[in-house]
């Protein structure tokens, strides 16, 4: 039989606005369609009605022109715009199919959620009350099972528009057991994406804090900003955990925070407060600002907010163009280390730095033109050393200025041959406040520089479709000057690797420069292959004149930096990436007994099922850098997925060097389409004379659905047969 089409113009009780809106087309398709004596519209087999954003899928219809009321023979599907769906046995509804009853209802509400009632009555479109009803997220298979949780309730109004759903006599039930019983309930329905109301909760015990349970609770205060509040009581401690967020048209604002009141230490009352925004300017200017407080030097890490043990706050204006960069910062530093003052460390510092690039045409190339400026105070008034190992004045102050002057070219010489040439200068001023008679007042150096760079790519393919890249590269460059009389305040924690091999000067700050002849020669290899794995390898070093010294002698360079005397350390670095996920990094410096200066290493495995990655480092003991002893920690964090529905998760810290355990960690999850179950439990291992070691377990268990949406579809589980 051919389907018969019917299109049919009417007025919507609803669309009294405009002309436009008074004439709705209502499209109805059917095998068979018929209009009996008495004026009525029979439609049968593989029905569709389409009106006003709705469709409706039916067995049969009849439409009775006199009451303008559609009665309904199923199964039959309503979809309601995107996310609603309606399912019945029967019904009768108005023309609009916005009123009406519909028998042996259910609503599937995002793919998620599933509201199934005896009777079901619609009002005006947007309320959706059900009777006697069984409201769950979890697969309902016909083995006549129950689902692994489920709310009844006698009956449920949806309301559309508000995106709420209000259960009168709730009852949650866990494999049909009731285990809560609610006499008024309101919850979003799937659709919803913030509202107002109680997230998931946790049950928390600490060996340092006491068990309790924490019950965020969110506060939905527009569109576009939100409060969480998470109290966390127990016999130790009262504290409020607060979140808040505001979106602006121009950047956002994201605030952390807590209050607590214990007896853990002197002082009842503790807290912390993180902040952080980013904002866009006018011209391409960017403000970026983050505030980091704590009330004592122990409650983050005591609390588990933080490992932090330096704090520092910035705010920042910055603009990064194709050949421009400005940015202005304002910093100050907590130090929460014991042994550490805040009264002899630079707490407060400025930075400025400004970058442009010109491409002359007569004279090719590019010239970079630079500008840098930086201050830093200390809140000491001492004029003399004190009793730690920086033989400089503990209360100074120091102020730098910078400019420079680069012209950089580069030409393709024969054999292929890439040769690079660079030449400059650089004037930097310097002012010092209170240096306690070791260091000048002020001091001035202008350094001309110069450098030539010669690079030697070599391709080969083989047969099997890999390909080699061996590059080879020396460069010669030549420093003027002499470092000033000055404390070393910038430059104190040097890092040689293949980033900076080819620098001209490897020092963080202009306030120390590498001077004289000196060349750096390496080769790099790298092998790509098309079934999807590629390695690199990167060798070089650096050869001086003469070694890097103070003014009064003293080696510029530290022990473990690798960079001391005339031939620096070997700097080794290699990767491997495999096609299976597995990636193996490694670099290290090596003296020349081949004994290890710097080391690290880093394995990473992921793919489908598993997520693991551990770290190995190495650092030799350096007075100079706040190192009385050797560092050596491995740490490791990863996840397996054991199942469809379980998964582990590990962390791990060991001090090799101390043979001490430093953290160690396990986490379950059990997740399928409607329930979430994590527990978790942790051991913190640090002690020290006002912090100790402590044990945290968790258990938290969430309703997906309502409080979090379940997009994978790989944890939903099968109906048996």
């Amino acid at each position: 039989m051919t389907p018969a089409l019917v299109s049919a113009q009417g007025v919507s009780p609803q669309s009294t606005d405009s002309a436009s809106a008074e004439n709705q087309p209502a499209i109805l398709v059917a095998d068979d369609v018929q209009i009996t004596a008495d004026d009525k519209l029979v439609a049968s087999g593989n029905v569709e009605a389409m009106f006003e954003g709705r469709r409706l899928k039916a067995r049969s219809i009849t439409y009775d022109s006199t009451s303008e009321s559609l009665s309904i023979e199923g199964p039959m599907s309503l979809q309601d715009g995107d996310t609603t769906l309606i399912l019945a046995d029967q019904a009768e509804l108005d023309r609009d199919m916005a009123n009406g009853l519909l028998t042996g209802a259910r609503i599937v509400m995002d793919t998620q959620v599933q509201l199934a009632a005896n009777a079901m009555a619609r009002i005006d479109g947007r309320y959706s009350q059900l009777y006697k009803v069984a409201v769950t997220s979890c697969r309902v298979c016909e083995t006549g099972q129950p689902p692994l949780w489920q709310i009844r309730a006698r009956r449920v109004v949806h309301d559309q528009d508000e995106q709420q759903l209000y259960f009168d006599d709730a009852q949650l039930r866990v494999l049909d057991v009731p285990i809560l019983y609610l006499p008024r309930l309101r919850l979003p329905d799937p659709t919803l994406e913030r509202a107002t109301g109680f997230l998931i909760p946790s049950i928390q015990n600490s060996s340092l804090l006491g068990t309790g349970v924490k019950v965020p609770y969110f506060i939905r205060m527009g569109d576009h900003r939100d409060l969480t509040l998470t109290p966390f009581v127990t016999d130790k401690t009262r504290t409020l955990e607060l979140r808040y967020r505001q979106a602006f048209v121009n950047g956002d604002l994201t605030i952390n925070g807590a209050i607590s009141d214990d007896d853990l230490r002197g002082s009842s009352t503790r807290g912390y407060l993180f902040a952080e925004g980013e904002f866009d300017l006018k011209n391409d200017f960017k403000l970026t600002f983050d505030i980091e407080y704590t009330s004592d030097d122990t409650y983050l890490l005591g609390y588990g907010y933080s490992w932090k043990d330096r704090l520092d706050s910035e705010i920042a204006i910055e603009r990064a163009r194709r050949d421009e960069y400005i940015r202005g910062a304002i910093t100050a530093f907590d130090s929460l280390r014991p042994g550490e003052s805040n009264t002899t460390l630079p707490t407060l510092a400025g930075n400025f730095d400004y970058e442009r690039r010109l491409h002359p045409s007569r004279l090719g190339g590019e010239i970079r033109l630079g500008a840098s400026m930086h201050g830093h105070r200390r809140t000491s008034n001492l004029r003399t050393d004190g009793a730690d190992l920086d033989p400089w004045a503990d209360g100074r102050d120091l102020a730098r200025m910078t400019v420079s002057a680069d012209w950089i070219r580069s030409w393709t010489l024969p054999a292929g041959v890439l040769a690079r040439f660079q030449t400059g200068v650089a004037a930097d001023a310097f002012r010092v406040v209170q240096g306690g008679g070791l260091s000048a007042a002020r001091a001035t150096e202008v350094t001309p520089s110069t450098s030539v760079r010669l690079r030697w790519p070599w391709i080969k393919a083989t047969p099997g479709g890999a390909t080699h890249v061996i590059e080879p590269v020396l460069q010669m460059s030549w420093v003027g000057g002499s470092n000033p009389n000055i404390p070393n305040d910038e430059s104190t924690l040097i890092e040689f690797d293949e980033g900076n091999l080819f620098s001209m000067s490897r020092f963080t700050a202009p306030d120390r420069r590498e001077r004289g002849l000196s060349g750096a020669y390496g080769v790099r290899w790298t092998r790509h292959d098309p079934k999807g794995w590629e390695s690199t390898l990167a060798i070089g070093q650096v050869v001086r004149e003469t070694p890097q010294t103070e003014y009064n002698g003293l080696d510029s360079f530290t022990d473990s930096s690798g960079l001391r005397d005339k031939f620096s350390d070997v700097m080794v670095a290699g990767q491997l990436k495999l096609f299976d996920g597995l990636t193996l990094t490694g670099r290290g410096l090596f003296d020349d007994g081949l004994s290890t200066t710097k080391a690290e290493a880093r394995a990473s495995w992921e793919n489908d099922r598993t997520n693991l990655a551990a770290t190995y480092i190495w650092l030799r003991k350096d007075p100079r850098e706040n190192r009385v002893g050797d560092i050596s920690e491995w740490s490791i964090d990863g996840s397996y997925r054991f199942s469809r529905h379980l998964t582990g998760s590990a962390q791990w810290r060991y001090d090799v060097a101390s043979d001490n355990k430093v953290y160690a960690g396990l986490g379950m999850t059990y997740t399928n389409e409607c329930m979430e179950i994590a527990l978790k439990a942790s051991r913190r291992f640090t002690t020290s004379t006002i912090l100790t070691p402590s044990t945290d377990i968790s258990v938290t268990v969430g309703l997906r659905g309502f409080t979090a949406k379940a997009d994978d579809q790989s944890y939903v589980r099968k109906c048996k047969n």
